[in-house]
């Protein structure tokens, strides 16, 4: 997993495209009626000539959808392989925006549906857009950039400034180093979610939830009687010690950025993963992020003294100690 992210690169990958349309819907695809849809449009992948099957029209998809941004990102922007099947990779797919899951200081995460029209391949992922200079709150960027510099002197100088542009760079920096972390860590068998595409500043990841839009509640969210509290510290035990072994902390660790769906334990938002080896507080970042998510263990009836032992365990899995 070193040598993944080690090779990655990730801070000076992002393509310098416009970022995703935004438009909103609140009906589907489908729900359009049939007559918006012309008969006979067989030139466009996906079309029928039933016409109570939506195909898409000459000018592209309805307001507020957009064709799959698939093909916008190269193939280091894409997912590790292999791919888990529900990925949608068609580019007759369209790409139609149901909502907002969550917003933060950095980063507001949308629900997206990819679906290719006239046909049942479709999926929901959860698009992290991370926002530009002028709307965009960076309250972590001075640790974060802390020898993290830019391989043209001008854009570190511009991030060093918070100029307009540099605030640009710095959100590309944020995206581009959380996708390079989940890459890596889904591969290393970490339980995160599956990073689907980077374009930008939006990330496409695995949509941790139910097939309506239900998204799974956070750690914190969880009441006692539906947490089988010793399954969800073995669980949490195991990626940490994955990350360890890797030589990494999550960072900002806690019981707000890690999901429970259907007893399946998921840990979201890492984009200031710590190299727990070069940087000299990597011991405390690690001991931090278990006694921050332990305290909630504790407070459900885990020992304290489990607490103890996993920082042990994980300091000795990064052979910080012996």
């Amino acid at each position: 997993m070193r040598e993944r992210f080690a090779d990655s690169e990730s801070f000076s990958r992002i393509r310098p495209k416009g970022g995703p349309r935004r438009g909103r819907r609140s009906d589907r695809f489908d729900d359009f009626e049939p007559e918006y849809f012309p008969a006979g449009e067989s030139e466009f992948p996906g079309a029928s000539d039933d016409p109570t099957i939506a195909s898409p029209v000459a000018d592209g998809p309805a307001e507020g959808d957009r064709w799959s941004t698939w093909d916008q990102s190269t193939p280091t922007e894409k997912g590790p392989e292999p791919r888990p099947g529900w990925v949608v990779t068609e580019l007759a797919a369209v790409d139609t925006e149901l909502g907002i899951v969550k917003t933060g200081k950095e980063a507001d995460v949308f629900l997206l549906e990819r679906a290719v029209p006239g046909t049942e391949r479709r999926t929901l992922m959860a698009a992290k857009r991370y926002r530009d200079g002028q709307h965009r709150m960076f309250h972590r960027d001075s640790g974060y950039l802390e020898g993290r510099q830019h391989k043209e002197s001008r854009v570190s100088r511009a991030m060093a400034k918070r100029s307009a542009f540099g605030k640009e760079a710095i959100a590309g920096q944020w995206a581009a180093a959380e996708f390079s972390a989940l890459c890596g860590l889904w591969s290393a068998g970490v339980a995160v979610p599956y990073p689907v595409q980077i374009t930008g500043t939006e990330i496409l990841m695995e949509f941790v939830g139910d097939a309506d839009g239900t998204a799974a509640p956070r750690l914190a969210q969880l009441r006692v009687e539906e947490a089988d509290i010793e399954d969800l510290w073995e669980q949490l035990g195991r990626s940490l010690s994955l990350l360890a072994v890797g030589g990494f902390a999550h960072g900002d660790l806690s019981a707000y950025n890690i999901l429970v769906h259907r007893g399946r334990l998921v840990i979201i938002d890492v984009p200031q993963i710590v190299d727990v080896i070069a940087n000299p507080r990597g011991l405390s970042f690690l001991e931090r992020d278990v006694r921050n998510v332990g305290a909630w263990f504790v407070s459900r009836g885990l020992p304290e003294g489990r607490v103890d032992d996993l920082a042990a365990s994980l300091a000795a899995d990064a052979r910080l100690r012996p």
